[in-house]
């Protein structure tokens, strides 16, 4: 990076912990920014924009007013609101206008409302470092909902002299999740329609896409889910693009805050344990067992989940893996909401197995917790799955991870079947629930023999998923555009 001066670096994202988080991209976008802060030795002055969510006024976080600007669109202007905090020594700017945010949720789930919402959002964060009159050098856009502000910096900004020297990067964590349904909102904001030649014709008014052609660099969020996503099954209709322009594509694996998840000062739970001492694991087994009124018995196996109840995540092969395996000697706990017919299947096996399987249908971060701290067996079927977090959560508690093999899970969990000495869990690769309950099996065998279970306990306690890997990569990438720059 340049020595003389830090290299700025405005990271734009719809959500981030802790002060709005939906899914996977509020952990990555509220722990990323403060690791590339603390891991550029002051090197890189990196602000965070995101929109003024009501969940994030409901918070009332300690706020500075810095004032109103105007973004001009078709029909003339609207303005927004500027407001900053600061959230792990992260300058973070919150955005706020009756045109894209209003009150209004983190994602409507409207494809219109979200596109209007999201599209104005991207312009408006340029024009917000305009008026703060800061220069940035890195656009670290991510996802659908900032792509556009990536394609902005090459057509509607594309001679303006402010972001003459600005470079881009967009990082893709859930490619089927493109923005379709913004043409209107795009339309209605002054944006050409693409004219990359190997863009497929639906994507030439599709945010990601827009956003993937233009980006200087494009990250997706694991190594293997970026070789996924150059083939047809996992490319969503631009893998022929990615497969062409792959020399500009690379996967860094996401990370989790470790100081959140630590199980030696996790105050969510009761007993703290860690990889020299885990006989707090077992401590927290028996207190989540009596909490629920399952059997208090150390032998006997707890499996968990902690999930979206979504196809994409395989919570249908457990639904259909569980009558297979209900004879077996094992408890379940599932916790999440989703889809209706999923959510009513588990209410049924909780009233055919009153004993045996708890499902707890809601989010509760507390249980989140307990689980992770009591659970044996972490299940965690994808069907597809970018990276994934819960994994590497599940290790951190010596919670042992039975997964499919598929994007990050492959690149974060050793298999036991192919490396039993460096093991940190099970992976099958067939997307059925045989696959699921021969892994299961599996797991389930290798418990019954302690020596063996604690040192695979051990082993994914010890692995490192922080994010101090992943924030190198990404400096080095920075460093990279910034050299591209000067020649």
């Amino acid at each position: 990076m340049n020595q003389q001066s830090a290299v700025k670096v405005l990271f734009a994202s719809a959500e981030a912990a802790p002060l709005a988080k939906i899914g996977g991209l509020g952990d990555v976008a509220g722990a990323l920014p403060p690791a590339l802060r603390q891991n550029s030795a002051g090197k890189l002055d990196i602000r965070l924009f995101l929109p003024f969510h009501a969940e994030i006024k409901r918070k009332e976080p300690q706020l500075g007013y810095l004032g109103a600007f105007s973004v001009p669109y078709r029909a003339g202007t609207f303005s927004v609101e500027l407001y900053v905090t600061m959230v792990q020594g992260v300058r973070t700017y919150l955005l706020d206008s009756d045109v894209f945010n209003h009150h209004s949720p983190v994602y409507h789930g409207d494809p219109g409302l979200d596109g209007r919402k999201y599209a104005s959002f991207s312009v408006a964060l340029l024009e917000a470092s305009r008026f703060l009159d800061w220069r940035f050098d890195i656009l670290h856009a991510n996802d659908w909902h900032t792509a556009l502000a990536v394609y902005a910096l090459k057509t509607l900004y594309k001679n303006d002299p402010f972001f003459k020297e600005t470079r881009s990067i967009l990082t893709i964590h859930n490619l089927p999740y493109n923005g379709y349904g913004s043409e209107s909102a795009m339309t209605e904001l002054g944006f050409p329609a693409g004219t990359d030649p190997d863009l497929p014709e639906w994507a030439l008014l599709t945010p990601l896409p827009l956003g993937i052609s233009a980006a200087d660099r494009i990250v997706s969020v694991s190594p293997n889910y970026t070789r996924e996503i150059q083939t047809r099954d996992f490319g969503c209709g631009l893998h022929e693009y990615l497969q062409k322009n792959n020399q500009k594509l690379s996967g860094i694996l996401n990370g989790i805050d470790t100081k959140v998840w630590d199980p030696a000062r996790d105050p969510l739970i009761p007993y703290p344990f860690d990889s020299t001492a885990i006989s707090g694991k077992a401590l927290n087994k028996a207190a989540l067992q009596r909490e629920l009124n399952l059997e208090e018995n150390p032998e006997i196996p707890l499996l968990t989940v902690v999930s979206r109840f979504d196809y994409q995540k395989g919570i249908g092969l457990i639904f259909d893996a569980i009558p297979e395996d209900v004879r077996k000697s094992w408890q379940m706990v599932l916790l999440g909401t989703g889809a209706p017919d999923l959510e009513a299947r588990a209410a049924d096996l909780i009233r055919e197995y009153p004993h045996k399987i708890v499902s707890l249908l809601k989010y509760d971060e507390v249980m989140a917790h307990k689980l992770y701290a009591a659970g044996d067996i972490f299940i965690m079927p994808s069907l597809y799955e970018p990276c994934g977090l819960s994994q590497m959560i599940a290790m951190r508690y010596g919670n042992i991870p039975v997964a499919r093999a598929t994007g990050g899970l492959q690149d974060s969990i050793i298999n036991y079947h192919a490396d039993p000495d460096n093991a940190t869990g099970f992976l099958f690769t067939e997307k059925t629930y045989e696959g699921l309950v021969s892994a299961l099996n599996s797991a389930i065998l290798v418990y019954r023999d302690k020596p063996t279970w604690a040192k695979l306990m051990q082993n994914a306690m010890r692995a490192d998923f922080s994010w101090n890997a992943s924030a190198q990569n990404y400096l080095e990438l920075y460093r990279d555009l910034i050299n591209q720059r000067g020649n």
